[in-house]
């Protein structure tokens, strides 16, 4: 019975995988800030490639 207190103690205090969790954490923040802003930076990139692709085209003929 002695093992087993020492064991689920030595779990509680274990904070090895705790770097890992707040790394998950800021890459689910980081997607959904991303997530939010991304359909308006998207209308911008949108019409930038399609400027490139006029330019290119136009060079071509």
């Amino acid at each position: 019975m002695e093992k087993i207190n020492k064991l689920i103690i030595r779990l509680l205090n274990d904070e090895k995988g705790q770097d890992m969790v707040e790394y998950a954490l800021l890459a689910g923040f980081v997607a959904v800030a991303a997530g939010a802003i991304l359909p308006t930076v998207s209308d911008n990139i949108s019409v930038i490639f399609s400027k490139m692709s006029s330019v290119v085209a136009d060079a071509a003929s």
